[in-house]
């Protein structure tokens, strides 16, 4: 990466950053990552930690990077969770749903008019979750079977974790899917519906922002397909030996955001 190309980028606007395998790893802060970040809040950039993880809310993520050493506001946050509830909300106001995800899913849905119902429900909700179980496929398989509408948060098989890749979202809808014959609608990245709330949260045109991930499943192609640069972090679940796998690719390969910002 030469020296010019990344002029380039540090001269962008706007910063739309995933946050699992960008930021941190589980609890881990990654390396380059306080320096990224005060680089953004000195030079005055507009940033935004656009996840496709639904289990906690932005003040929940706020509070995680406060723990880490980060202090950042939290609007400064945005949530597939968020995207899925505004999503339901626009489809069919004052739907219900059956639940499958975590109180950041739950508390989103609820701010957004949208009840819990186990007995009749206008949309079967799903996202990342501890409590997921057979229980569940079960009862999320029946109300499917007998109309309910099935969502999903995001597409992500898998997702990084301290000790590895861990099962995300998809995995989890994955058996709903075959044993109904039903494929989920799912709003998180790369669906360009998410991707466009980023940038107008931002207030920024899209050749004026770049997309950081470290996927090129979720994050680059949805950075592609929305019209921004796209970097590649080499932090989280993708190699570059990955790469070679896809028809596209990013505009940027680094080791981590730290690159981002000058030393």
């Amino acid at each position: 990466m030469t020296e010019e190309k990344l002029q380039q980028l540090r001269e962008k606007k706007g910063f739309i950053c995933d946050m699992d395998g960008v930021i941190y790893h589980g609890e881990q802060l990654l390396d380059g990552v306080a320096r990224f970040v005060d680089w953004l809040q000195r030079e005055d950039k507009r940033f935004l930690f656009l996840t496709n993880s639904s289990e906690r809310a932005p003040l929940e993520l706020q509070q995680k990077l406060a723990r880490m050493g980060l202090e950042i506001g939290e609007e400064h946050f945005y949530t597939s969770a968020l995207a899925t509830a505004k999503f339901v909300a626009s489809q069919k106001p004052d739907a219900s749903a059956y639940v499958i995800g975590a109180p950041g899913l739950v508390g989103a849905l609820y701010e957004a008019g949208i009840v819990m119902n186990d007995v009749d429900p206008d949309y079967v909700i799903a996202g990342e979750t501890n409590t997921y179980n057979y229980q569940t496929i079960l009862k999320a398989v029946d109300l499917v079977n007998k109309g309910a509408r099935l969502i999903a948060t995001n597409s992500d098989l898998t997702g990084p974790a301290e000790h590895g890749l861990i099962p995300a979202c998809r995995a989890l809808v994955a058996p709903i899917e075959l044993a109904t014959g039903k494929q989920a609608y799912y709003v998180g990245k790369p669906n360009p519906l998410m991707m466009r709330t980023g940038l107008r949260l931002l207030g920024v045109h899209s050749h004026e922002a770049v997309m950081v991930g470290d996927r090129m499943d979720t994050d680059i192609v949805a950075g592609i397909e929305t019209g921004l640069d796209t970097v590649l972090v080499l932090s989280g679940c993708t190699s570059r030996a990955d790469v070679e796998q896809y028809a596209y690719r990013p505009h940027y390969i680094l080791q981590g955001v730290g690159e981002i910002a000058p030393l």
